[in-house]
């Protein structure tokens, strides 16, 4: 560590008005939480800054999610009198020192579920249990926990209908590393301790195949992610695996389907593996709001991972320039700029697909098979 550089340790120690927190991150990376007391100001405007702050007489720190975008900046801060420093190993060291440090959870947590996010999370959890019959008598599910906010939560929301016993299943916490840095893979470990959710490990060469990929890398990694977790799910004995993806995400694939691949679909509550018989994925955060998800977090001060591959495991790769780079992060803002408009337009989009009117549809497909409506006119 250079004479610049604050550790989270150092910081920690200091009373949090004694200093000034610079979070420079794009908005998706703050999306996954934010150091408390920090203020986000985009790198390009951190000069501007400068007076007000030599005029505060208070230290500088600026984070990003790694450290490696903030020692340029600091640099020309103290060039111009600021006294700056940059947060070592970013905002994934400052996660995993906090939650290192914190008394255990599990008990807030748990009664966050039970009380505060019953009606919001785990009523729409068994909801979606019961609506799509996602669980049955005798099922082994294998919870398939990343390592972020939705699939712990998932995680937790299994544990409690599992403390309700009105059939007996059994449940799996597996997580697959596919090739985190460490500090990932600490934050993953910790979050697993905090909450007491005993996960079974694996490890996958997956990102060192995928950086091999020139063109969708995302779609492969998901598609071999999904392939791991199914036979390993197998090989431990179970017949389903759970993965988190909530209501927005499949809100956010009907119009990715639509607007880029021109097809009329959605991600499905439930599926059976065509590569792994008998086997079945099941989404049981289906009718879940991601806003719920992040209240949820942020209310039991939890801190989890972001993607984490090698495209976005370091900050240079997370755009710094703050432009999306991503189609699903185009459709998010999108949709936020049609709730303006009209606020019914998230639930209107989810229903949409429950409302198809195969009389108005001049193509639909069925079994592999195209079928035009003059078949039938």
């Amino acid at each position: 560590m250079n004479d610049y550089e604050i550790s989270p340790d150092q910081m920690s120690q200091k009373r949090l008005s004694s200093y000034i927190l610079v979070d420079i991150r794009n908005d998706s990376a703050r999306s996954y939480g934010m150091i408390p007391g920090a203020i986000h100001i985009d790198e390009n405007e951190l000069i501007s800054h400068a007076a007000e702050w030599k005029t505060s007489g208070l230290p500088v720190i600026l984070y990003c999610m790694s450290g490696q975008l903030t020692a340029w900046p600091v640099i020309r801060l103290r060039e111009i009198g600021v006294e700056a420093y940059s947060l070592a190993g970013g905002y994934s060291s400052w996660v995993v020192f906090d939650i290192k440090h914190c008394e255990s959870k599990k008990k807030q947590v748990e009664e966050s579920i039970r009380k505060t996010y019953h009606k919001r999370i785990f009523s729409k959890f068994a909801k979606a249990l019961n609506t799509y019959e996602l669980l049955s008598p005798g099922d082994h599910v294998a919870v398939c926990v990343s390592g972020g906010k939705d699939s712990f939560l998932m995680a937790k929301l299994f544990q409690e209908i599992k403390r309700h016993h009105k059939f007996d299943f059994d449940l799996t916490f597996i997580c697959m590393n596919p090739g985190y840095n460490e500090t990932n893979l600490a934050v993953i470990e910790e979050n697993a301790r905090l909450l007491d959710v005993p996960l079974t490990m694996f490890d996958s060469d997956i990102f060192d195949i995928v950086d091999t990929v020139p063109k969708n890398p995302c779609y492969l990694c998901a598609r071999m992610r999904r392939g791991h977790l199914y036979a390993k799910a197998r090989e431990l004995g179970c017949n389903k695996i759970a993965l988190g993806h909530h209501y927005d995400d499949v809100i956010e694939t009907i119009l990715m389907g639509m607007l880029y691949g021109a097809q009329m679909q959605t991600m499905m509550p439930k599926l059976h593996s065509t590569n792994f018989p008998g086997m079945e994925l099941i989404r049981p955060l289906y009718l879940i709001r991601e806003d719920d998800i992040k209240l949820w977090r942020d209310s039991n001060g939890l801190h989890f991972i972001q993607c984490a591959c090698h495209f976005t495991d370091t900050c240079s790769s997370i755009d710094p320039e703050g432009h999306t780079n991503s189609k699903r992060m185009e459709i998010k803002q999108l949709i936020r700029e049609l709730k303006r408009v009209n606020p019914n337009v998230e639930k209107n989009i989810f229903k949409s697909v429950e409302n198809v009117n195969l009389s108005t549809v001049i193509a639909y497909k069925k079994d592999g098979v195209k079928h035009f409506f003059t078949e039938d006119y």
